[in-house]
């Protein structure tokens, strides 16, 4: 067998184990055959095979007397000036460079360096150059990392969970952040704080002009004073503009017996009601491009306004109303298609004052010319800064 196709040492064992029962179940001829078959396998001799296979346990032993360390300090102290120079980098990448660069730094008087050390540099493996550099990484500064001192104790607080996919009650809101800050992040720019209710597909839209508390506050006031149901569950991600003390306190003042729950860090499933809506109903529209003017916030919100009319009481929804696991693949079940208005007035969470006033609304409003106005504010919107003029310019002006 050729080296670059002999088996490890982890592997052999494996192979062995797995053939173990086999071995110990047949006769003298058939175990002969098996272990020249696995003599050819492994490369292992036959006396070998046959202690193995008839061991108690295949684990490896330790060592009887363990090696001697084969190099020194003095290898330690020329390694860790090297890796210093070279940034810090892997030892994969660090060990065909040692010898090379230890000599160009003897040169320059960072480091002595004979050629018995620099054998030793020549001929030491990755695996024992990693090693080594697990144990200087301890001794080594660091730039200072987030410890437990400075973690979100808010976040602490709050449990992790997702909202059930067959929630039936309204009230339980999934809620996240778009930024629309383009390719830089500097300065203030126009974020969407969006809200979905995983029980009857209602979606909140507002626009915000920077992520401080009192945008964030202001955001949820505007949302909890058009919301026709009450909020019983707040579900964001991770983000500290939602996890901190102001937020949860306002949560606490605004919403009576409210419930806090949190998306598990870098599980961006767990919120998977208001990321689809984040493509759909945000970035579809407004694209990845920057917005960051008050009255870029103000037409958003306008725009936003007639989002709500549009999506709550006219645009049908599905809703998942089954799983069913088969091997690899999952199943799913679909109800009829009713909009977020339809769903919510069978649920019986709106007053018939509040549900009359929404009906009444829907009977009143043109779809049609509602979708022509939506699109006729975004283009008011976008067409400007598509154009390189300022926000506030209109679209006769632009077309001129």
């Amino acid at each position: 067998m050729a080296d670059s196709e002999a088996m490890t040492i982890d592997e052999r064992r494996k192979c062995i184990k797995r053939m173990q029962g086999r071995y110990l179940a047949v006769d003298r001829g058939e175990r002969g055959r098996l272990l020249g078959h696995l003599e050819e396998l492994t490369g292992l001799h036959r006396k070998s095979l046959i202690r193995l296979l008839g061991a108690s346990d295949l684990g490896r032993q330790r060592r009887a007397r363990q090696r001697g360390r084969e190099y020194g300090a003095a290898v330690d102290d020329v390694l860790r000036v090297v890796w210093e120079s070279l940034d810090y980098i892997c030892a994969e990448r660090l060990t065909p460079a040692l010898v090379p660069t230890a000599r160009l730094l003897a040169r320059h008087g960072e480091l002595r360096l004979d050629e018995v050390l620099a054998a030793q540099l020549g001929r030491i493996s990755v695996a024992s150059v990693q090693r080594r550099l697990t144990r200087l990484a301890q001794d080594t500064p660091r730039l200072p990392r987030r410890g437990p001192e400075r973690a979100n104790r808010v976040a602490r607080e709050i449990p992790m969970k997702r909202i059930a996919w067959d929630e039936v009650m309204p009230g339980h809101f999934e809620v996240d952040l778009v930024h629309h800050s383009g390719p830089c992040t500097n300065g203030d720019y126009l974020h969407t704080l969006q809200l979905v209710d995983v029980a009857t597909g209602w979606s909140e839209r507002v626009a915000l002009l920077g992520r401080s508390q009192r945008a964030m506050e202001g955001g949820f006031r505007h949302v909890l004073e058009r919301l026709p149901f009450p909020v019983l569950e707040l579900h964001p991600d991770n983000g500290s503009e939602f996890l901190n003390n102001h937020l949860v306190r306002f949560w606490g003042e605004a919403i009576t017996g409210l419930q806090l729950s949190r998306s598990r860090p870098y599980q961006k499933n767990d919120n998977r009601f208001v990321e689809q809506k984040n493509d759909t109903l945000v970035r579809a529209y407004l694209g990845h491009g920057r917005l960051d003017t008050p009255e870029q916030c103000a037409a958003l919100n306008a725009l936003y306004d007639r989002m709500w009319l549009y999506y709550n009481l006219f645009q049908p929804v599905l809703h998942l109303v089954e799983k069913t696991a088969s091997g690899p693949r999952v199943r799913r079940k679909w109800d009829q298609a009713q909009t977020p208005f339809e769903r919510l007035a069978a649920t019986g969470a709106l007053s018939s004052q509040r549900r009359a006033d929404l009906e009444a609304l829907r009977d009143h409003t043109n779809p049609r010319a509602l979708r022509r106005e939506i699109h006729a504010d975004l283009d008011a919107l976008l067409l400007p800064r598509s154009a390189g003029l300022p926000a506030s310019t209109s679209r006769v002006e632009a077309a001129a």
